[in-house]
């Protein structure tokens, strides 16, 4: 049997890259498996924008007992990140006076958060990991988690994510947030001071966002013009159901600080703007994945970053027509490129 444990850290004085000083900021994490003797079996895995520490649940099929990250075999880390909703420090945290810090949670970056992971490494007592592994905005914290210290990463595993977001990602992420800040309800995110919840913008911004994660080809395939009745179709049906999923349990203020990290992501930012020479300072054992339909973050993107790292660095292409979220529902072909990569 798996062990498995949830926790809380409390690091203190942690300085955000915007300057913001938390005088103590809580990481929720949960560990799977046991860490060997020699500590040199730990695997950290980074969550997607909406995800959480439940890795064995969302990525079920790739993490688990006899999976390609196996918690028989590896220490597995999950925490959650900084500005979440699900125990790490975040927006609906109590601040100094009492209150949730609502709209005064500072801006954080994807290097923040790595940077919060780092020291909750030293409190675990983990000085190197087997491998860091993320999809998504995780893929982006893997990025730069190995980037600020490439000693303590072995092998780096960055899924459907890319070396910085380009200007239609960050249009995408824009209209998102602002299908929430516009809600009548979002009170520039002092809502909960005033017992509202604008889940009609959280919900708009699940569905901008769930068109990129999915495909044309796919959405057309599951729903084509079908219609629930006149004036309401399948697909609609579908997003109206995404919406409320969402709307059910997560923080809309965390929504928009997760989205405005992600779309910042640049790992040129404070390196260089050559990307090889802002990417020179990875691990040089990288598995970078992309998936063939992905309209989020394209192929040809991830291809990019691919070329850039340093050392050995495999590229391997998923087909799927499901698009973005291939990255968590195609799992044997994610397993397959994992448990080759982890065991070279």
């Amino acid at each position: 049997m798996t062990t498995q444990s949830t926790s809380v850290e409390r690091i203190l004085g942690f300085v955000t890259e915007s300057g913001h000083t938390f005088g103590t900021v809580e990481v929720a994490y949960e560990t799977f498996g046991t860490l060997n003797t020699d500590r040199s079996n730990a695997i950290l895995v980074e969550h997607a924008l909406t995800g959480d520490t439940s890795v064995t649940e969302w990525w079920a099929g790739v993490v688990g007992p006899g999976e390609a990250i196996d918690t028989n075999e590896y220490f597995v880390v999950c925490a959650n990140s900084l500005g979440g909703c699900s125990g790490t420090t975040g927006p609906q945290s109590v601040y100094d006076d009492g209150l949730p810090y609502g709209s005064r949670f500072p801006a954080v970056t994807i290097r923040d958060m790595a940077r919060l992971e780092h020291n909750l490494a030293q409190i675990l007592g983990i000085d190197s990991w087997h491998a860091v592994i993320g999809g998504s905005m995780g893929g982006a914290r893997a990025l730069e988690f190995a980037l600020l210290d490439k000693r303590k990463v072995k092998k780096c595993a960055i899924i459907a994510a890319p070396a910085f977001c380009d200007a239609d990602q960050i249009a995408w992420a824009m209209m998102q947030e602002r299908a929430i800040e516009l809600d009548p309800d979002y009170y520039s995110g002092d809502y909960t001071a005033v017992g509202a919840f604008p889940a009609q913008g959280l919900g708009l911004a699940r569905q901008i966002a769930h068109l990129t994660y999915r495909n044309d080809a796919e959405l057309n395939h599951r729903f084509s013009s079908r219609r629930r009745s006149p004036d309401y179709h399948e697909v609609t049906s579908y997003l109206d159901y995404q919406a409320k999923k969402l709307t059910a349990r997560f923080d809309p203020h965390s929504y928009v600080v997760l989205s405005r990290a992600l779309r910042d992501h640049d790992v040129r930012t404070g390196r260089s703007q050559d990307l090889a020479t802002a990417l020179a300072d990875a691990c040089t054992d990288n598995l970078v994945v992309s998936v063939s339909s992905d309209r989020l973050f394209p192929t040809a993107q991830v291809e990019l970053l691919a070329q850039n790292l340093p050392g050995a660095v495999t590229h391997h292409v998923i087909e799927s027509e499901v698009g973005h979220d291939g990255f968590l529902t195609e799992t044997a072909a994610v397993s397959a490129a994992l448990k080759d990569f982890l065991r070279a």
